[in-house]
């Protein structure tokens, strides 16, 4: 039962999806949701680039969602609407000119977040997660479409936080020449390569033995609605917890499928298709890296952890 407190809506503009969480606290203090949703928009094609630049058709469609998300808010009356932007408009050579856009057409200000606030408000948003209260130690791993945060947890404290330069969009358009075929091996091994290399050199420290993991973003969410389809479940009744092996099957399973097959796999969002093996690979990669054997899949990212600023300063 929600108390009757303020509400608060945020609007996380990414790279692949824009997404609105509209929430308030409930009796025992705890963030609760009132209303979500996600929009595959895409304002981040050309990200992989030397210099990144947004194009007038995703500015297009990002101003779109932002406008239908609001909508989607308003008849919650909140107290605060916070919008953000993170990789794509972050890097972007005219992420300004979207945001004067954005600013005209809903008089809102875009808040860009460094890649230290976008790791930092994701832990935040994880302790929201009732799911994981009993974890004391461990990782948080989140894959967008421009970035990878990375964060580790001890006695429920952020310890390390970490953004790197690792989103599937961006890995899509820089190793994977023909996202529309099958993923060539030497085009894969090349990225994972990559994602290596960067965890290397991050300076990002992994303990000997691996703690417990938590994974959030769309990519993961995918894979759950995936899995959900072939048991005939919603995503919110699959096992939130997910081992490595089945992330591994499932990219030999991708991999050498063309994008019309990958779309037609149920649970598989097209829009996230032709970007669904660097994903894979991605986090793969990681748990190979960091020795993980499976991880905990929690929606309590970003949004959640604005939500929870915004109502703490409501108070």
């Amino acid at each position: 039962m929600v108390n009757n407190t303020p509400t608060v809506a945020v609007i996380d503009i990414g790279s692949n999806s824009i997404k609105v969480l509209v929430a308030a606290r409930d009796k025992s203090g705890a963030v609760t949701e009132l209303t979500s949703r996600t929009i595959d928009a895409r304002i981040s094609a050309g990200i992989g680039k030397a210099k990144p630049q947004l194009t007038e058709e995703g500015m297009a469609r990002g101003l779109a969602a932002v406008q239908e998300l609001l909508a989607d808010a308003a008849p919650f009356a909140p107290a605060k609407t916070i919008l953000v932007a993170t990789s794509a408009v972050r890097d972007a050579g005219n992420g300004a000119d979207f945001r004067r856009r954005v600013k005209a057409a809903t008089g809102y200000d875009i808040r860009i977040l460094s890649g230290d606030e976008e790791a930092n408000l994701i832990g935040r948003g994880l302790t929201c997660d009732p799911a994981l209260a009993d974890l004391k130690d461990f990782y948080v791993f989140d894959l967008g479409g421009g970035s990878l945060e990375c964060l580790f947890f001890h006695d429920r404290q952020i310890q390390q936080a970490m953004s790197l330069q690792l989103g599937c969009v961006r890995l899509t358009e820089r190793f994977i020449q023909d996202p529309a075929g099958p993923l060539p091996p030497h085009e894969g091994q090349a990225l994972a390569r990559h994602v290596w290399d960067e965890l290397k050199r991050s300076g990002f420290r992994f303990p000997v033995i691996a703690p417990a993991a938590v994974f959030a973003g769309g990519s993961m969410t995918t894979v759950r609605a995936i899995k959900g389809a072939r048991h005939g479940l919603a995503l919110e009744n699959t096992p939130a917890i997910i081992g490595t092996d089945t992330l591994s099957q499932l990219l030999d399973e991708v991999a050498p499928m063309t994008l019309e097959e990958r779309k037609a796999i149920p649970g598989l969002p097209a829009a996230r298709a032709d970007v669904f093996p660097a994903a894979l690979i991605t986090i793969v990669t990681v748990a190979d890296y960091a020795h993980i054997a499976r991880f905990h899949h929690s929606l309590h990212n970003l949004r959640w952890g604005l939500a929870a600023e915004a109502l703490a300063s409501l108070g």
